[in-house]
């Protein structure tokens, strides 16, 4: 303690006698000056007396005040660290690895340990793991639960300066850093907001798919009674959730209910669609409902605008679905069955007119179709290509690489006279020559990251959108004209429907007609799968017009190369589940892999207690799965939660940075956790 050195302040506070002496000088020169030597020499020895009992004092007082000061410290020392022990909020100190350093009684008290402890901390508190510990001079926060109580968790980490070498070149603050953790007890403010979320109002929106359909089906005297009977079961199954159902239309129902019967609605699946299939009294054809409902909006307009997003949403994937919109995310229960197909054209014919006018008011189309584009997308798209020249309209097929599969009818299209080199045009061409006197049409798609060319959907506010797949949370959102129908074969099969209503001069040619005669084709199986009535009828369209069934057999006849990769691929296969084939096609010497793996899907269904096949395939960088299904699986909804889509027999995906071991690791977790929540 001896060579201990007090502060600054302290130093000069008992060094002032020391500063006193100074005035002895003056005092000197003035008593030699006026009373002589002998008083300035007595002036001499007072200025040495006090000096020496001023340096005496210091020495003195110097050790007294140490001896008080650490006194104090010792003192202040403990009070704090019993009023940081006994504060009531809880607190403790980790290190930069979560381990815990120390805590108080609180914190103790909380986390059920003693003070002994210096584990994780996320021994203590599961919800605290390393991903959530703050670094640098951010702050975290992060709800955990102990027992009853919720409490938050505020993070902060503190820099311990004085631990700093700063003898050191380089100084580390995270090598002397800490973490403070304080526990907040919120338990009641989330029961407050747990109850306000269940009281939310929820809107929603009911519509019956097949209403006329399903009169057509029954007598004219039971009609009433089927009416009725499917009235009540909708209106009691609102009720008895305390929730408000009434008619707008004949087959359309709004309803409000709170979120906590939502919750219980999601819970049981939304029995009601199934529920209201069982209704019948003598009608042939199944009622069957859509549901949209949307929240998550503080006010009633944006839900019930929500909640009209997802009826349409429900609609457009071909019904007997629940579609829930909270805000911008999206839920889906239900479409387990195939969507019933209309056999009234009158929506064709409105939305042919309706092209047409749009047409008509712009002065360039351009058609594209998807992603490596297949015969359906091609078909479909000089389908529309000949709607614009019946129009005198300059209109173009977006394309840059078309597959082989598709190359001998593009290569046919470009050695006739008649369409020229301005048919097929590059996504560069089209990016320069789009802007807002242009519409672009899509077919066979209606995801915008699907598209040929995506950047074209931003450069004209005039899209319109012609597609037979179901459609999902990403859905091209800005077209001015949308005929999207899940129960169509392909997407031929409906611009087939639409030219014979677009206009009376239109005269599809015969190159025309093989190509949409193919893309049916092609999307049916030969017509062996999602026929109707329509597929069957615009078939019989495009043969009076001059499809040639041999030709395009001939046109599309597969190489060695293709057959031996597909055969290789069904004798590999794996069958999972006890009726799920998984298999793989090579894509290494393969013109067109993605064509041959829906074909070796195609021809797995063949094989007996196969319900559906999923092949894939790695393609540039990408693993493409082909999912088929006859009836009894909807591989419609195994797709989606990988990101697809399509129909309920028919469906694919894309897995970027994917190996297909690993693709086909996740498509069986995703088949079993499907299977386990009664999805398939």
């Amino acid at each position: 303690m001896e060579d201990f050195e007090v502060g600054q302040g302290v130093k000069r506070y008992i060094q002032w006698p020391l500063f006193l002496s100074v005035c002895w000088i003056p005092v000197i020169l003035l008593l030699n000056s006026f009373s002589g030597r002998k008083a300035a020499g007595i002036a001499v020895l007072g200025f040495i007396l006090y000096s020496a009992l001023a340096v005496v004092v210091y020495i003195l007082e110097k050790r007294r005040m140490v001896n008080e000061l650490f006194s104090f410290a010792a003192q202040y020392g403990q009070v704090q660290h019993r009023l940081l022990r006994e504060f009531v909020l809880p607190y403790a100190l980790l290190d930069m690895h979560g381990n815990v350093m120390w805590m108080n009684d609180s914190f103790s008290e909380i986390s059920g340990k003693d003070k002994m402890f210096h584990k994780n901390i996320v021994s203590a508190f599961p919800e605290i793991t390393n991903a959530k510990l703050p670094r640098r001079t951010e702050k975290t926060e992060v709800t955990v639960q102990k027992g009853d109580h919720t409490y938050r968790a505020a993070m902060q980490q503190i820099v311990m300066y004085e631990l700093i070498d700063l003898q050191d070149g380089e100084q580390d603050p995270e090598k002397n850093s800490a973490i403070a953790v304080y526990l907040f007890d919120i338990t009641e403010l989330s029961g407050l907001v747990a109850e306000r979320d269940k009281n939310r109002i929820v809107c929603g929106q009911l519509s019956l798919d097949n209403y006329e359909e399903a009169l057509e089906s029954v007598d004219e005297l039971r009609r009433s009674l089927l009416l009725a009977l499917i009235e009540r079961k909708i209106n009691k199954y609102f009720s008895d959730v305390d929730g408000i159902c009434k008619k707008t239309e004949k087959d359309k129902y709004f309803f409000m209910m709170k979120k906590s019967a939502l919750d219980e609605l999601e819970a049981k699946k939304f029995e009601l669609l199934e529920d209201v299939k069982t209704v019948n009294v003598g009608n042939e054809i199944a009622m069957t409902i859509s549901v949209g409902i949307g929240y998550g909006s503080n006010y009633l307009m944006q839900n019930a605008e929500f909640a009209r997003s997802a009826i349409e949403l429900a609609l457009g994937r071909g019904g007997d679905q629940v579609v829930i919109k909270e805000g911008y995310n999206t839920r889906y229960f239900g479409g387990k069955t195939e969507s019933v197909e209309k056999y009234t054209r009158v929506k064709a014919r409105v939305k042919a007119h309706a092209l047409k006018e749009i047409m008509t008011s712009k002065s360039e189309i351009f058609i594209m179709g998807h992603k490596i584009p297949d015969v359906d997308a091609l078909g479909a798209a000089v389908g529309i290509y000949r709607c614009a020249k019946t129009i005198e309209k300059p209109a173009h097929i977006v394309m840059d690489n078309p597959p082989d599969a598709i190359r001998p009818m593009i290569d046919m299209f470009r050695n006739s006279p008649e369409y020229g080199d301005t048919m097929f045009v590059t996504q560069k061409e089209a990016i320069e020559a789009t802007n807002s006197s242009t519409v672009v049409v899509v077919v066979d798609t209606n995801k915008p990251n699907y598209t040929e060319c995506e950047e074209l959907l931003r450069r004209t506010n005039m899209i319109v959108v012609l597609d037979h797949h179901r459609q999902g949370k990403d859905i091209i959102q800005n077209a001015v004209l949308s005929y999207i129908e899940p129960y169509a074969s392909s997407a031929c099969e409906m611009v087939a429907e639409v030219v014979q209503y677009f206009d009376d001069k239109l005269k599809i040619r015969s190159l025309e007609a093989d190509a949409m005669y193919a893309g049916i084709m092609v999307d049916t199986s030969n017509f062996l799968t999602r026929t109707g009535v329509r597929t069957f009828e615009a078939a019989a369209y495009l043969r009076r017009n001059g499809a040639d069934v041999i030709r395009i057999r001939k046109m599309f006849r597969d190489s060695m190369e293709d057959v031996q990769a597909k055969s290789q691929a069904i004798a590999s296969a794996e069958v999972f589940e006890n009726c799920f084939a998984i298999s793989e096609c090579r894509s290494e010497g393969l013109k067109s892999p993605t064509v041959v793996a829906a074909q070796a899907a195609n021809e797995l269904l063949s094989v007996v207690g196969v319900k559906a096949s999923f092949v894939m395939t790695n393609y540039n960088n990408m693993v493409y799965i082909s999912a088929r299904a006859i009836d009894e699986i909807n591989v419609q909804l195994i797709m989606e939660r990988l990101g697809g889509g399509g129909h309920l027999n028919i469906a694919g995906a894309q897995l970027p940075d994917y190996t297909v071991k690993d693709a086909v690791d996740l498509l069986k977790r995703t088949i079993v956790q499907m299977k386990e929540e009664g999805d398939i």
